[in-house]
């Protein structure tokens, strides 16, 4: 199941000595969570081996056979801790003609000091991006920061692309394999969700992972911009499946 959220190494998954798993974020980490894609636990098993757990915290994931592992190895291991299957279409962990492209998130208005959206938003196309942004607004505190992973390019260097075209898909079979959105793209679209970017942490390798925080927009909320990606060139493909993902588990 690791190799479905694709880091593998023990300490990935671990946290002996109970440490803040966020240290920049110890009130938020503290209070409820939502971690949106939570996988096979690999950020709640961190968090319930923190020193101080989070009052609530739920894990939302549309691979089944990855929340029937958690429900039944991480939950009895810390009551406030429930796990979620979101059961919406995808064509490799979740397939199924009938399921729809996005759904609301289950949970209350306003709760979530702290939403997890790691490795999601780099898996999902543009329409359901601006629903789940629009539902991770939602469900945050007023002092919440929503922690997410991206992959971002310039759409300026594609001049044959359409005002409503904003991502690229690399898979021509399932574009949720990697999707990449332009970078202005997103802080106008997090914007009309509610949404300022609070922080950014540029990829360790140009075009991967960029981490960005946002915060509900207000007055006093300016937000921050996205810098431009100066990198090294390297590679870091995901491990290839020997089965069919949704079979795992």
């Amino acid at each position: 199941m690791r190799q479905l959220v694709g880091p593998t190494d023990e300490e990935m998954f671990d946290n002996p000595d109970g440490s803040y798993v966020f240290p920049d974020l110890v009130d938020q980490s503290e209070g409820t969570v939502l971690d949106f894609g939570c996988g096979c636990g690999r950020v709640a098993r961190k968090l319930i081996q923190q020193t101080h757990q989070p009052q609530r915290y739920v894990g939302l994931d549309l691979h089944a056979g990855m929340i029937r592992w958690c429900q039944q190895n991480l939950a009895p291991r810390a009551p406030q801790f429930t796990f979620v299957h979101h059961d919406i279409a995808n064509l490799g962990y979740n397939p199924g003609t009938d399921k729809p492209e996005f759904l609301p998130f289950p949970v209350g208005d306003g709760v979530f000091s702290l939403v997890l959206a790691h490795s999601v938003f780099t898996h999902i196309v543009e329409s359901s991006v601006l629903h789940y942004l629009e539902e991770c607004a939602r469900v945050l505190t007023d002092d919440g920061v929503l922690r997410s992973t991206w992959f971002l390019f310039d759409k300026k260097m594609f001049p044959m692309m359409q005002n409503f075209q904003n991502a690229l898909y690399i898979n021509a079979v399932d574009p949720t394999n990697a999707a990449i959105y332009d970078r202005e793209w997103l802080v106008a679209a997090a914007a009309a969700s509610g949404l300022v970017i609070r922080r950014v942490e540029p990829p360790q390798i140009r075009g991967f992972h960029w981490w960005i925080d946002f915060e509900l927009a207000s007055p006093s909320r300016r937000g921050c911009s996205i810098p431009e990606d100066f990198a090294p060139l390297g590679s870091s493909p995901p491990p290839v499946l020997s089965v069919p993902g949704h079979t795992i588990g």
